[in-house]
């Protein structure tokens, strides 16, 4: 078995780590998916995704709110707790929560440098694992994380897709599939039928399947089929179409507690020892802890004495929606609280697999104006120019720059003199490049 390095700086290990494909800032067309390099490092690994027990979470969007929902639950509920999700925005420990908490700097080394010693042990054998990706080895190493520390239950998002997902090689007792829109379409298929197969390839026998898609949505009738297929239950949440987003990840969660109370899975904390795991545990404390970076944050940003206009701060939202069923939920309820209020400027980048012309569409008929740049971090994103063109097309008032930065100080002075805010939005990406910026300006 690979050694352990107990004192790895981080820094060296991701140097390390770095040398494989990331597919997350490559073209997602020529992507190798399979399971097969993963099951090999499994196994070099001493099969560490098998210590504990896991509820699996797949769907185009939701994914990272609907976890940090569960994990912040099960935790009240006093179960030892494990999460894994991706991408991060501001640094890689977010992807490994242990216990409610990023992972330390020296545990997370450590198991990346065990997982790539066991990569380096597959090409010197010449086995599937020689070809383990970026995003196979974190995942591996989270779960080496989860293992070494001796969790009940982890948390684990897909990362792309499902079926042929790196993480697909856990058993989820309960399989979570948010919805189904169209993304990544060059690797899960052109329509929302067959993206859902490919989620709903996180299901196996003897799991129970949890979703809010409806028996008689195309999406939905698949994720049903492979169920009846497998003999598993599925469970449906019962919601208003306009439900927001966080009642629509609230009601879910609570469904797949309530599942697991009628399983006979009770709460370990002393102060409600014994009784059933339910809704009840999402108490307004629960869900506050489970708020996500970048994911319906809001900042309020100082006006420098030049911008001020009559107000000393700037609202600013952070949002990486980047398909338009999302972006169009996300704008919705924003403009249904009364958080904000004035016209919206949006700082907006995408990556290319991305819908540009149905995400521009939605944000034409919520946005008094939009900044297009370009997250460079993703390594595929859209040009800002491209994007300007095709919102002048249609009827959109923008302009374009591409260093995030600036645009967003151009957001900023527009915002400013319309009396409005700020959105962020289109990527995590972006997020990630502009969030230390904001925090710091915060008034």
């Amino acid at each position: 078995m690979p050694q352990s390095h107990p004192s790895q700086p981080l820094s060296q290990a991701l140097s390390r780590l770095d040398q494989l494909t990331n597919w997350e800032r490559k073209p997602r067309g020529e992507m190798r998916v399979g399971l097969e390099p993963m099951l090999d490092l499994m196994q070099r690994l001493g099969n560490p995704h098998r210590s504990f027990r896991a509820i699996h979470v797949a769907g185009t969007k939701g994914k990272g709110s609907v976890s940090a929902l569960l994990e912040a639950g099960l935790l009240r509920a006093g179960w030892r707790v494990g999460r894994y999700a991706s991408p991060h925005v501001d640094r890689v420990n977010e992807r490994v929560s242990v216990l409610g908490q990023e992972v330390e700097d020296d545990v997370l080394a450590s198991a990346i440098m065990q997982v790539l010693d066991g990569y380096e042990g597959a090409k010197q054998a010449a086995t599937a694992g020689e070809d383990a990706t970026w995003f196979d080895v974190v995942t591996a190493a989270a779960f080496v994380v989860f293992k070494e520390v001796g969790l009940n239950w982890a948390i684990v998002e897909v990362g792309l897709g499902g079926r042929l997902d790196s993480t697909n090689v856990v058993f989820g007792e309960v399989a979570i599939v948010t919805n189904i829109g169209l993304e990544h379409t060059e690797i899960l298929g052109v329509t929302r039928e067959a993206i859902a197969g490919e989620k709903v390839g996180i299901l196996k026998p003897g799991a129970t399947l949890a979703t809010t898609l409806a028996i008689d949505d195309a999406a939905g009738k698949v994720l049903q089929q492979r169920a009846d297929e497998l003999g598993c239950k599925v469970l449906r949440t019962d919601l208003p179409e306009d439900a927001t987003i966080a009642e629509t990840n609230i009601s879910l969660v609570g469904l797949v507690f309530d599942h697991l109370g009628r399983q006979g899975e009770s709460v370990q904390a002393a102060s409600k020892k014994g009784q059933p795991i339910g809704a009840w545990l999402l108490e307004p404390a629960v869900i506050d802890k489970a708020r996500l970076p970048g994911r319906m944050e809001r900042f309020d940003l100082a006006l420098s004495l030049t911008l001020r206009s009559g107000r000393q701060s700037l609202p600013v939202i952070m949002d990486g929606a980047h398909v338009p069923f999302n972006i169009e939920a996300v704008l919705r309820d924003i403009t249904r609280s009364s958080s904000v209020s004035g016209n919206c400027v949006a700082v907006v980048a995408l990556a290319s697999d991305k819908d540009a012309p149905g995400f521009l569409n939605v944000l034409s008929r919520y946005v008094a104006h939009a900044v297009f740049t370009e997250a460079s971090g993703s390594g595929r994103a859209h040009a800002a120019t491209e994007l300007e063109a095709l919102a002048i097309s249609m009827g959109m008032a923008c302009e374009s720059e591409p260093d995030p930065n600036k645009a967003l100080d151009r957001a900023v002075t527009k915002a400013s003199e319309c009396g409005g805010w700020i959105l962020v939005t289109g990527s995590l990406y972006l997020v990630g490049a502009l969030r230390s910026i904001v925090q710091g300006s915060v008034g």
